[in-house]
């Protein structure tokens, strides 16, 4: 730190100068012309006259912080960690605050493991929440239980450096022991929460056990009163649900509420990241709304970096970690790219390209258990004996379901798909133990005329998920992903139509970003056939299973509800 003290008076020569930026300073929220010199992968000065080994004239380019997704779930983009990187570092990116909760279901503590080893070394720095539901809820199967004893030994391995989101909210409200335990057990670090629609005194209950931020707000009441509280708002940009528009009128209002915001990934795919970037993407939204461009550039650098405790990085300042970008053009203006990119002190961005060794298969774990017991066509038939059944409903871009309340199509004494109403069925079926288990249900929403979808990607347990228009249809799909040991799967009748195989855990490909993509606009084109229409389809499809989210939702126990337990399929009206 003496030789850091002395580069930044002058004494000595720095490692890399970059000459003439035009430095965006995320503290007076204004730009400075001038040169900043690093030294051992650290800031040591900005100013004029700075000499060192490496010169790099930026010609009065808009230098900007490394930016950082406060709360991310790589599993998602069907990316290994390296892969993801390398994606995200072309955007800028330095930090990223992941929860791993979806391999920890489908691979329990050696999925963390994996993920933490697989993170080592990359132009990007992962950060891991240790996940603090697995299971989600009591309604799901996942591989293992992680208790409190798991999430202390987590941070003892030093694999995580925050709690992951606390999903079982009604747990934490309640005063349950085991959801206080982990919350105990992760120690003086930021405890992330998962709180969509709750507040008065709930909100109240579930804020006294130290949770601290929300990324679930989808309208602007319910933001203003999380942050009235002292909660940290995670606005949520997603790939499926996008919530900054619908969020920032509560920035425009008082610019001072950015200081405790900050814009996340949430879920997004390979494809949304290669056609529209990552945090650079979040940034451009909010410029165009008519946000203070430094003040949406304070949103994916400082306010994370501060929330996280994370003091060595978010600003361009002495001291600060040599993460930053050089863009193509001013922030002001909203079309904006990534140019140059360094990483402690080093270039990893030029020309588009990423200049880091990365191995998509680095220590990738096997899929430990085969899926044999798969539902004949007479176990899933539903017999009529209701008036009512309870649907799902899902809504284009929400996150929500709703619980539909519809009359039953019947064949032969047994309720059957309604293609013509857009209502198909939906099974789960539980994979990490091979039980055999599997709920039954029905969805109104995905638009599947024939045919059938399915996936392994079925948040947060991640059993496999099928909807489809007829029962032959779906056992086809089951098999299909029992042979692939987990993936994306279309069937019609008997026959695969496509399919996607995901061999880490079920979740991920060895793949690269673009091969991803490309797979991934393969499967919507085969699921299109069947006549879905919806967006992002098997995102859709995944989040029907998450158990934490109200209202109705199906695992491979049937139905819940987050808000109410569990839920009958068929009503009576007598």
């Amino acid at each position: 730190m003496n030789r850091l003290a002395a580069v930044a008076r002058g004494d000595i020569e720095a490692d890399l100068v970059i000459k003439n930026a035009k430095i965006a300073n995320v503290f007076t929220l204004e730009y400075e012309t001038a040169d900043v010199a690093v030294y051992s992968g650290r800031i040591a000065g900005i100013g004029k006259g700075y000499e060192g080994l490496v010169s790099f004239d930026a010609k009065g380019k808009v230098l900007i912080p490394g930016m950082i997704d406060g709360h991310a779930h790589i599993e998602s983009t069907m990316m290994t960690p390296p892969a993801f990187a390398n994606a995200v570092a072309l955007h800028g990116t330095s930090a990223v605050m992941a929860d791993p909760h979806e391999i920890s279901n489908a691979l329990g503590m050696a999925g963390l493991e994996y993920m933490f080893r697989a993170a080592q070394g990359l132009p990007v720095d992962i950060f891991y929440g240790a996940p603090s539901c697995v299971p989600a809820s009591e309604f799901e199967t996942p591989y293992e239980e992680l208790d409190m004893n798991a999430i202390k030994s987590m941070f003892d391995r030093k694999y995580t450096q925050h709690l992951g989101e606390m999903m079982n909210f009604p747990a934490v409200i309640a005063g349950d022991p085991e959801a206080w335990g982990k919350i105990l057990a992760a120690g003086d670090v930021p405890l992330t929460g998962h709180a969509p629609g709750v507040s008065g005194k709930a909100l109240n209950a579930y804020l006294a056990s130290g949770i601290s931020s929300d990324h679930e707000c989808v309208d602007v009441e319910e933001a203003r009163e999380k942050l009235r509280r002292g909660m940290w708002i995670q606005i949520r940009e997603g790939a499926s649900f996008p919530n900054l528009k619908t969020l920032l009128p509560v920035i425009h209002e008082n610019i001072l509420n950015a200081s405790r915001c900050m814009v996340v990934s949430d879920d997004i795919t390979a494809r949304y990241i290669l056609e529209r970037g990552h945090m650079d993407e979040k940034m451009r939204i909010m410029i165009a709304d008519g946000l203070n461009p430094f003040v949406a550039l304070r949103m994916v650098t400082l306010s994370p970096a501060e929330y996280f405790r994370l003091y060595d990085r978010g600003s361009i300042a002495p001291g600060k970690l040599a993460d930053f970008s050089i863009l193509t053009k001013d922030i002001m203006d909203e079309d904006f790219k990534v140019e140059y990119v360094w990483k402690n002190g080093r270039q990893v961005v030029r020309d588009n390209e990423v200049f880091t060794a990365s191995d998509f298969e680095h220590l990738a774990p096997v899929i430990k258990t085969k899926v044999k017991k798969i539902p004949t066509v007479e176990q899933l038939k539903v017999k009529h004996d209701f008036d009512i059944m309870n649907v799902i409903g899902v809504s284009e871009g929400s996150v929500i379901t709703k619980t539909l309340q519809l009359a039953p199509k019947v064949r032969d004494g047994f309720v059957i798909p309604d293609p013509q109403n857009d209502v198909a069925k939906i099974v789960v079926l539980e994979r990490h133990r091979d039980t055999g288990k599997f709920g039954v249900g029905f969805v109104k929403g995905l638009g599947v005329s024939r045919g059938a979808v399915g996936s392994s990607v079925a948040h947060d347990a991640h059993n496999f998920v099928v909807a489809g228009a007829d029962d032959e249809s779906i056992i086809a799909a089951l098999k299909a992903l029992a042979e692939l040991g987990g993936g994306l799967v279309v069937t019609e009748g008997s026959e695969v139509k496509a399919s996607f195989a995901l061999p880490v855990g079920g979740l991920m490909s060895y793949l690269a970003p673009e091969e991803i993509a490309s797979e991934l606009v393969r499967m919507e084109a085969a699921a299109s056939e069947l006549g879905v229409k919806i967006h992002h389809p098997f995102m859709v499809l995944s989040f029907l299973c998450l158990s934490v989210i109200p209202e109705l939702r199906i695992t491979d126990q049937g139905y819940s509800d987050i808000t109410k337990g569990r839920v009958e399929l068929g009503i009576r009206s007598d």
